[in-house]
């Protein structure tokens, strides 16, 4: 997963679109509609790749992480599915994607969305299977706030691990590791969690404050009183972390 530091891999050129159909784009054509409308209050069931930005962010040192994006049907329902590939065992990890919503505008409110994934295949050991949603999101990825899950860590045998299952990051200065040394405990925890099947979740942010919620529990998993950007703006995003095979679908921002 990700490291103290990061920079972000434009991921023009590097990477290429897979669309429905099996139509190839190179990510520096637009994926947008061209036009400039905000969208606030929205729905999107993500049954299209039209109106996302697709970044890659890697480690310094490491190879630009590899992208796959297309429309699929995974168990039962149309879904954005998003594969990252952050090259073979013994190198470098910690690449992470994000497909920002291009006419998203947040600040305040809610996030809600169903996620699925696992470990892609050819994975490293760890990887644990990293999904979520980045909010207040900011120069095409340079900095953004998130929420995501490790999926496979729900029902893992090991308790210490269980309590790693949800995870609160401010990209670029609080990644994962960071927060954990300098406060073991307080941006994370345990959530029950099935790999691969289909999980609510919903993110509430208010000024300096996230709560995020999964599969309709009425109390949240996580709080983060202090979110590291403060009462800032920016888009909404898809977010995967290393390795990861996700699915997205029913995003709705208000």
């Amino acid at each position: 997963m990700d490291g103290l530091t990061q920079r972000l891999v434009t991921a023009t050129v590097l990477v290429s679109v897979l669309v429905t159909g099996g139509a190839q784009l190179s990510l520096a054509k637009n994926l947008g509609d061209g036009r400039n409308t905000r969208m606030e209050g929205s729905t999107r069931p993500l049954n299209s790749m039209v109106g996302l930005e697709l970044q890659g962010i890697s480690e310094p040192g490491a190879d630009p992480v590899q992208i796959q994006a297309n429309v699929v049907t995974y168990r039962g329902r149309r879904a954005v599915r998003i594969v990252n590939d952050d090259g073979p065992a013994g190198g470098v990890s910690g690449g992470q994607v994000l497909a920002i919503v291009k006419r998203s505008v947040f600040k305040d409110g809610a996030i809600e969305a169903d996620v699925a994934g696992f470990p892609r295949p050819g994975a490293k050991p760890d990887t644990r299977g990293f999904i979520g949603i980045a909010f207040r999101v900011q120069e095409h990825g340079a900095r953004y706030e998130a929420f995501y899950l490790r999926m496979t860590n729900g029902r893992a045998s090991d308790q210490l691990q269980r309590n790693h299952s949800a995870q609160y990051v401010s990209h670029p200065d609080f990644p994962w590791k960071r927060l954990r040394e300098e406060n073991p405990g307080v941006y994370e925890s345990y959530v029950d969690l099935d790999a691969g099947a289909w999980t609510r979740i919903k993110i509430v942010v208010a000024g300096p404050k996230a709560q995020l919620y999964v599969n309709g529990a009425e109390q949240p998993c996580l709080i983060v009183n202090d979110l590291k950007l403060g009462d800032s703006h920016g888009q909404v995003a898809l977010w995967t972390g290393s390795d990861t095979e996700a699915y997205f679908s029913n995003l709705k921002i208000r």
